[in-house]
């Protein structure tokens, strides 16, 4: 079996069960959409005040919101021993990791589609800089979040509270991250500052994380 094929197959598995449950992507805009509205509620600010705050609002919303979908990840495969059955066979470990992190990508960035419009509206946002930078740092810091959201969810699947253990586990890995999309996100928003050190920083962090969570997945995978 080819790892590709199986990411492939397993991919389209999880997507079509979700989009016939929608489990994750309406536990996601739901989170998201009590933060916007709480948040719009709670502050009042100018339209430059808004580009100055919205980057930390907007990745804390959907960090949190991520965390929700992503302890379903590995839930869906400890019924029926769907997982058991994955490790006994001849299937590439790391192709079911890829395919639970691609799929965790795509949830999150239709969330992200659906919700950037509202975060527009609520808090008046407009970009001083370049949009397509806004672009750059959304695929960047999405899939630093969800590759070790991926990791780390499948790590805590066995314990018994993996809805705790998943957000102190990932968390604190997150925070360069979390401040590097922030940085990236108020300094094109405000154009004050060039994000280029902070979209590399974005990108080295990317391939770094990846690059361990695959060589550490076999192990995970087969662990008791």
């Amino acid at each position: 079996m080819s790892t590709l094929g199986v990411t492939g197959a397993s991919l389209v598995k999880d997507l079509r069960m979700e989009w016939r449950s929608k489990d994750a992507i309406n536990s996601m805009l739901f989170f998201s959409l009590l933060v916007v509205v709480i948040f719009s509620f709670a502050f009042n600010p100018t339209a430059e005040e808004s580009r100055r705050i919205a980057g930390g609002l907007i990745w804390v919303a959907f960090l949190f919101a991520a965390v929700v979908a992503l302890n379903q990840t590995w839930a869906r495969e400890l019924r029926n021993q769907v997982l058991d059955a994955y490790r006994v066979s001849p299937a590439p470990p790391n192709a079911l990791f890829l395919a639970k992190t691609v799929g965790n990508f795509l949830f999150v960035v239709v969330l992200e589609i659906l919700m950037a419009p509202l975060f527009v509206v609520f808090y008046e946002l407009r970009s001083v800089g370049p949009v397509w930078q806004l672009l750059v740092v959304a695929l960047l810091g999405t899939w630093a979040l969800v590759v070790n959201g991926t990791f780390f969810a499948g790590l805590s699947i066995r314990t018994r509270n993996r809805e705790i253990m998943l957000p102190l586990l990932l968390f604190p890995i997150t925070i360069p991250a979390l401040l590097a999309m922030v940085d990236a996100t108020t300094s094109v928003l405000t154009g004050e500052a060039s994000p280029d050190f902070w979209i590399k920083l974005l990108a080295v962090y990317d391939i770094v994380f990846t690059a361990l969570c695959l060589l550490l997945f076999e192990s995970v995978l087969n662990a008791e």
